[in-house]
């Protein structure tokens, strides 16, 4: 009986049920990463014994509690699912601290939605990460936060610069050259170019595609790159905008979707033409992407190794939390970029 009084205060504050609980501990069933995340992280934040059992480290109570906030966008798309589980994961594994993840999800590219959200977070974390567009509005909020003693990281694509404490992410300039050197050694023969930005406040999409259209200018004269198009990330437009520009010009040899909404570009492809036949780079491996890699839709994914951007990211936050005044101001700190292709899946 009083197993079960545990394991129903452990899954209280997990906020699962205790069915969840009992899974995790004994192995009955499958239990999601996230799920068996959330039952460690709140097994050491209340000093539960099972913490043993789940991670195999022991629940001091004397570790200072460190509240980790984090806002991202679109909840629903899967690179964003990705990047949530690998938090709660990577979160099991931080050393000498209590850790607690307070993470939201910004449902637009709205500035005043995110400015909102940072806001918000005041009070419920000590130190602060978002992937955010680059606006005054949002840089104002950082500006406001950071006055109240809370630090501000970037994810991804930079913002606030200048006011934020720090960048964790890719070179986005050399990832768009990357994209550029891809689409250039896979076009077949001369002919146009699409390029898909989720939007023009995005720092790190306009750094990708100055690198993608200055490397094609420089060694690809005959890929004529087109007005870039703004997709908002979403699946649906890339759709409609491919469909219409295949139509219009049957000389298309590339695509390059250089943030999200690449399903509608794969799906597009799939339909209209033959595998191989238009070079198609995109950003995130993801169950789509790697079908399209493996189906010759997809010419390369340029992906984040999120496992190790978490990693380093919560070893910057602890250290803002607990150091304050002694970490460098605006460091960035690039990871190279994950590259797959067809043969390595």
């Amino acid at each position: 009986m009083a197993r079960r009084v545990g394991m129903a205060e452990l899954a209280a504050a997990a906020g699962v049920s205790i069915a969840s609980v009992d899974r995790a501990l004994n192995g009955r069933e499958s239990v999601s990463v996230e799920t068996r995340a959330r039952i460690a992280a709140a097994a050491e934040r209340i000093g539960h014994p099972a913490l043993h059992r789940l991670t195999g480290r022991a629940a001091p109570h004397d570790l200072p509690e460190v509240r980790f906030g984090v806002v991202l966008h679109k909840q629903g798309q899967d690179f964003y699912k990705a990047f949530a589980e690998e938090l709660h994961r990577s979160l099991m594994q931080v050393p000498n601290v209590r850790g607690r993840l307070v993470l939201e999800f910004s449902a637009s590219q709205a500035p005043s939605e995110m400015a909102s959200l940072l806001r918000s977070m005041v009070g419920r974390c000590d130190v602060l990460a978002a992937t955010a567009v680059n606006h005054p509005e949002v840089t104002a909020a950082v500006e406001e936060v950071r006055g109240q003693g809370l630090d501000v990281f970037c994810l991804l694509s930079d913002f606030a610069q200048g006011m934020r404490s720090g960048y964790l992410g890719l070179n986005n300039l050399k990832v768009g050259r990357t994209a550029g050197w891809m689409t250039a050694l896979s076009a077949k023969g001369p002919g146009k170019v699409l390029l898909f930005v989720g939007g023009h406040r995005w720092h790190g999409h306009e750094l990708r595609e100055t690198g993608f259209r200055s490397y094609l200018r420089e060694t690809a004269p005959q890929l004529e790159v087109l007005e870039t198009i703004v997709n908002l990330e979403t699946r649906q437009l890339t759709y409609e905008a491919v469909q219409a520009k295949l139509a219009l010009h049957p000389d298309l040899r590339g695509i390059y979707v250089a943030g999200g909404g690449m399903e509608g570009a794969i799906a597009a492809l799939r339909e209209k033409r033959r595998p191989g036949e238009v070079s198609l780079v995109v950003s995130a491996l993801t169950p789509d992407s790697r079908r399209g890699l493996a189906e010759g839709v997809v010419t390369l994914v340029t992906d984040t190794p999120l496992e190790k951007l978490c990693r380093v990211l919560f070893q910057r936050m602890t250290q803002a939390a607990l150091q304050k005044g002694e970490l460098p101001e605006n460091a960035q700190v690039f990871l190279p970029p994950d590259l797959h292709v067809a043969e390595s899946i």
